[in-house]
């Protein structure tokens, strides 16, 4: 279930009433006139079955209420009420499987934004994988890739192309981009620090790599693995089953093939450093492209969906 907080006009809090209402698995509604002082207006209060959130939360921005009032959504752990259950019942479809468009939106426009946290991260991120890669320690390149942040404009690009929002898709690839290339960039400066203190050398680099060697060697199974990847990391932010993205990060080889080519350009290895890219783009094409057909296939299925289920008097 999900708790809407709104904020009304005076004027407009019947129509905002009726159209919480006529939405099938609404209950709980609470108005309280002149409640709200900034902005001025009256306090409406529901709960809505997931699966109908997204068709009331686009009803409510159609009667202007995100420019003119608000509207605050959030999950309800535990909700003990007949009426409650009725709602979820009534609703079509199941909670799992309802995509909020809102709420993915926003969480991508957070995720996406290009910020000194997230360079930081990556950054972070890659020259632990660098300390991996040149160890050929598993363990240090798995935790590499549970700190990178990609996954987020990753979303970001898939939810831009499937919902037509140019601006979304812009601040992801920049975010993209520039987030890699800062990281990558002082990822070979720490490379070069270590060399200078001994504590990487070039023969760790050339010398036999059983554990991390795939990371410069791009094939058809990178490519299937992204695949996979980008759809489970898009089902777990449609799901709110966010603890999938940790899996879905350990599973990648964008941050270690980001750190291999970063390793390999400071010693001037330009095969492994193409090697690396390769791998990297084959990555992030395969995420992008199982992230946004997994999405168009959550939005058709859901709108056949809600044509099936039943029509609230």
């Amino acid at each position: 279930m999900l708790h809407l907080r709104l904020i009304v006009p005076a004027d407009r809090t019947d129509e905002v009433v009726a159209a919480i209402e006529k939405t099938v698995g609404t209950t709980h509604l609470v108005v309280v006139p002149g409640a709200a002082r900034d902005p001025v207006g009256d306090l409406v209060l529901c709960d809505v079955a997931r699966e109908a959130g997204d068709e009331l939360i686009s009803g409510l921005r159609a009667l202007g209420l995100d420019r003119d009032g608000s509207i605050a959504v959030e999950d309800i752990g535990l909700s003990l009420s007949e009426r409650a259950n009725q709602a979820e019942e009534d609703a079509p479809g199941e909670g799992a499987d309802a995509v909020l468009w809102e709420q993915l939106q926003d969480a991508t426009h957070e995720e996406s934004t290009l910020s000194v946290t997230y360079v930081a991260f990556l950054t972070l991120a890659t020259m632990i994988a660098a300390c991996g890669v040149v160890l050929d320690n598993a363990i240090l390149v798995v935790g590499a890739m549970a700190v990178g942040p990609e996954f987020g404009p990753l979303a970001g690009v898939c939810t831009a192309l499937v919902q037509r929002r140019p601006r979304l898709a812009g601040r992801s690839l920049v975010a993209l981009l520039v987030g890699f290339a800062a990281a990558m960039g002082l990822t070979v400066l720490f490379s070069l620090g270590m060399n200078a203190t001994g504590l990487f050398t070039e023969d760790m680099l050339h010398g036999d790599r059983p554990n991390t060697g795939f990371v410069y060697a791009p094939d058809w199974f990178s490519f299937v693995v992204g695949l996979l990847a980008g759809a489970a990391g898009t089902l777990s932010l449609t799901s709110a089953k966010s603890g999938a993205l940790v899996g879905v990060a350990i599973s990648v080889t964008t941050v270690p093939a980001a750190a291999n080519a970063a390793v390999a350009l400071a010693y001037g290895d330009l095969g492994q450093t193409r090697g690396s890219v390769e791998q990297l783009l084959l990555n992030l094409l395969a995420i992008v492209l199982a992230g946004t057909l997994t999405l168009l296939a959550q939005k058709f299925f859901w709108a056949r969906q809600r044509r099936r289920g039943p029509v609230k008097a």
